[in-house]
């Protein structure tokens, strides 16, 4: 019997509808709006980042969007970033149901590289160990490497997420290299799973190479997408761009 959800769920980043907002002092575009609508049109989860200088997503943003999910039962909320920095004051106060850790320096534009798990390893144990007492699940910001699930295995970690941009640059790469690029993943999201480990992808992927991504590497559990998808939403709106998304998660229904 085929299920009604995805195996692969779509969760809203919403950062870039918020530095749009903070570009005027108006209050517009509202992130708590563009939640609610995301959110009706299918969406099974929230994203946001917020960083220490609040360039876009902001204390209040969080607490209100907290608030909002729990009018939406089995939608989810993920609060990213580095644990070392602002994120772990946002997850002891509203308790997300997922935490990414993220190993963005302050003021970096966006995230570009995936944790050095093996260097950071003693920082990070007692701030994921901090979060399952919490009730929070964990995933680490990681690049496809599967050599590196073992150690986030060790260190009690509940998923990781690929950094996809390397992929999502297919621009700039030649077939051959981006089907070498695909085998990375896939060998990278097997390695996970044979762990135990969930499997979360992000970072750059759209309507156009979403579909390929996730035929090459099975067992996707959630993709996080912000801003091609609001990038998209400024022409159709959020009810057709999230609803044009999840046509492109139709091809991981569970059977």
């Amino acid at each position: 019997m085929t299920s009604a959800f995805p195996a692969t769920a779509l969760s809203v980043n919403l950062n870039k509808v918020a530095l749009v907002r903070n570009s005027r002092h108006l209050g517009i575009p509202s992130v708590l709006r563009a939640a609610e609508l995301c959110l009706a049109a299918g969406a099974h989860g929230i994203t946001v980042h917020p960083r220490p200088d609040a360039r876009h997503i902001r204390s209040n943003d969080v607490l209100e969007l907290a608030e909002l999910l729990k009018g939406w039962p089995g939608r989810e909320f993920n609060i990213e970033g580095n644990p070392f920095h602002n994120l772990m004051d946002f997850v002891r106060q509203v308790r997300p149901h997922q935490a990414t850790f993220v190993p963005d320096a302050q003021g970096q534009l966006t995230s570009d590289h995936g944790w050095n798990l093996a260097q950071n390893a003693e920082q990070l144990t007692p701030l994921i160990q901090e979060c399952h007492q919490l009730g929070v699940r964990v995933s680490l910001f990681i690049d496809p490497d599967p050599h590196a699930m073992a150690l986030a295995k060790r260190l009690s970690a509940d998923r990781v997420e690929l950094y996809t941009e390397p992929y999502a640059a297919g621009c700039e790469l030649s077939q051959d290299q981006t089907l070498q690029e695909l085998r990375r993943y896939a060998a990278s999201a097997q390695a996970a799973q044979a762990l135990g480990l969930g499997v979360n992808a992000g970072h750059d992927l759209n309507q156009h190479n979403l579909p390929t991504f996730l035929q090459q590497v099975p067992g996707v559990l959630e993709v996080s997408i912000g801003h091609a998808l609001i990038s998209d939403a400024l022409e159709y709106g959020y009810s057709q761009t999230v609803a044009q998304y999840l046509e492109c998660l139709k091809n991981t229904i569970r059977a």
